[in-house]
């Protein structure tokens, strides 16, 4: 595929049927109302997104110990074949048309749908009241910034919510911030913090000077689960508007399933999480005193 400057892609990552059963609800809304914009997913079985025309399935094994941090291999694949990429959860939907080439994704670098710099997100942790989870995430995203001759509370450096940002190439900073989210996510992880890319990001992206801007990304009507609660709440969507997707959404995300099911699924889950655990440790011996000094 040539490399055309005026074009991108979205991205996710979709492993499981769960997630490749809600991907292709996702691809379905792309096709839809972004015809000319092709979908990347890293999947572990590509073969479910075969009659997909507008989707490039990839296959992909499953490298962090809870997937989370694996965001980064799609958004690799993307920027391999196009000058930007979206990542977007694959548990999200597309509500209305994009535009061919949003003005926003033209610029260098990470645009966010929503971001914030460090010391305000942890404005509770740095005034002494927060609660234990935020304050083991505070401190391990402190500590990792350290080793990376980085200062947390530097107002420069953003927290990403990751689950829709943009990646547009610039001079190849993209590579080293994927080089970069890489050391961070083991970090967390040897540290027992899975989930949290949004650290991983911005420390990665200020690492390697790669802009982190917040964006309203006009163009992109999207339906997010979490999200779309807080707009009722606030008053901005109302909940009869958007039941469908959140009927369709939880049916998919959480199936029923037989207690065998339920059982082997389960003790997969152990196994994976246990086997990539070991497979950390070990591979992240060969740097010593950053992980484990």
């Amino acid at each position: 595929m040539n490399q055309d400057k005026k074009k991108f892609c979205f991205c996710t990552l979709a492993c499981g049927k769960n997630y490749r059963d809600l991907a292709l609800l996702l691809a379905k809304d792309i096709k839809k109302y972004s015809p000319n914009t092709t979908f990347i997913v890293l999947t572990d079985c590509p073969n479910d997104f075969s009659q997909q025309s507008n989707v490039l399935a990839f296959k992909h094994k499953q490298q962090s110990v809870k997937f989370y941090h694996d965001k980064r291999f799609a958004i690799a694949k993307g920027l391999s074949l196009f000058n930007s990429c979206i990542f977007i959860d694959a548990d999200m939907r597309i509500l209305a048309p994009v535009p061919e080439y949003p003005q926003w994704i033209s610029k260098p670098g990470i645009t966010a749908r929503g971001c914030e710099n460090m010391p305000k997100k942890y404005a509770k942790v740095l005034a002494g009241n927060s609660n234990a989870k935020i304050l083991k995430e505070f401190n391990v995203a402190k500590k990792a910034a350290s080793k990376l001759n980085l200062e947390l509370e530097n107002e420069d450096i953003n927290f990403v919510y990751e689950y829709l940002f943009a990646v547009t190439k610039d001079s190849g900073k993209e590579i080293e911030f994927l080089k970069q989210w890489e050391i961070i996510a083991s970090y967390c992880e040897l540290n027992g913090l899975y989930d949290s890319e949004g650290n991983a990001i911005g420390l990665a992206a200020a690492k390697a000077g790669l802009p982190v801007r917040w964006s309203a990304m006009e163009g992109i009507s999207f339906f997010k689960n979490k999200v779309e609660f807080v707009r009722i709440k606030k008053g901005e969507s109302k909940m009869e508007d958007m039941a469908i997707y959140f009927e369709q959404q939880a049916k998919l995300e959480y199936p029923e399933h037989f207690l065998r099911e339920r059982i082997i699924l389960k003790s997969n889950k152990i196994i994976k999480y246990l086997y990539n655990l070991v497979r950390l440790r070990i591979i992240t011996l060969k740097d010593f005193n950053f992980y484990y000094r």
